[in-house]
């Protein structure tokens, strides 16, 4: 890319909007998915008798298992809905402002 394409892109409010909205979304999954890790750590370092007791009578499974198990499952989730709308909005921004900055500005 030139020095002039990469200046056009710059200035172009659309890529200040991609910016902006990837840059609000990523901070929210990443605050989500915190927010559930450090609180599994909590009870871990507070209170491991909790996460030591079977999910039934009898069960050799416990609630830490499952706990540990749905962090799984919604990291996943996380990565699934962030690769989703990266790859179709946030993508689609970005394909807007590359053929945007590629045209001759008219003068």
């Amino acid at each position: 890319m030139t020095d002039k394409v990469y200046a056009r892109v710059r200035e172009n409010p659309k890529f200040a909007e991609l910016c902006a909205k990837r840059g609000r979304y990523a901070a929210t999954m990443a605050g989500i998915t915190a927010i559930v890790f450090y609180a599994f750590v909590l009870v871990v370092a507070l209170d491991p008798q909790t996460l030591g007791k079977p999910v039934a009578d009898g069960s050799a499974l416990t609630v830490g298992v499952v706990a540990e198990l749905l962090m799984f499952a919604l990291f996943l989730t996380l990565t699934g809905l962030y690769v989703k709308r990266a790859n179709g909005e946030f993508d689609a921004l970005t394909a807007q402002v590359l053929a945007e900055a590629a045209k001759e500005p008219r003068r």
